[in-house]
């Protein structure tokens, strides 16, 4: 395959896991919410796949979706979608996102390198 199609394969995707355990995938610039169709999810995150002797696996995958801030242990869902559907995966996030809510004024934030502060208002963040 050439051209802009090509390209665009190999970016991440969007993906939501939808409440039937179904994997929904959307061009990366898609919100997750739009890609689920505005209903609640299982999990949600980018995922990059390769394609290597006539089959497609996922290469790096994460649960970055600002949208839905999908826990860590939502990979649960995902493993089973990714079997259900015939595709290799490596058994986790390559990118899990820890996210928080902030008490103070309901932010939802990513977590970086421990740093449990709201980069809003400065409060702590809970730590689990």
């Amino acid at each position: 395959m050439t051209g802009q199609a090509a390209n665009e394969r190999d970016e991440p995707f969007t993906f939501v896991i939808d409440l039937h355990g179904v994997l929904r995938l959307a061009p990366r610039r898609s919100e997750h919410v739009a890609c689920a169709g505005g209903d609640p999810v299982l999990s949600a995150g980018e995922i990059t796949f390769s394609h290597e002797g006539g089959r497609w696996s996922v290469r790096e995958i994460g649960n970055q979706s600002t949208g839905y801030c999908p826990a860590v242990t939502s990979w649960p869902a995902v493993a089973i979608a990714l079997d259900h559907a015939g595709i290799p995966h490596p058994g986790a996030f390559t990118h899990p996102i820890t996210f928080r809510h902030c008490p103070r004024c309901a932010s939802s934030s990513i977590v970086k390198d421990d740093h449990f502060v709201c980069p809003t208002c400065d409060t702590p963040l809970p730590s689990t």
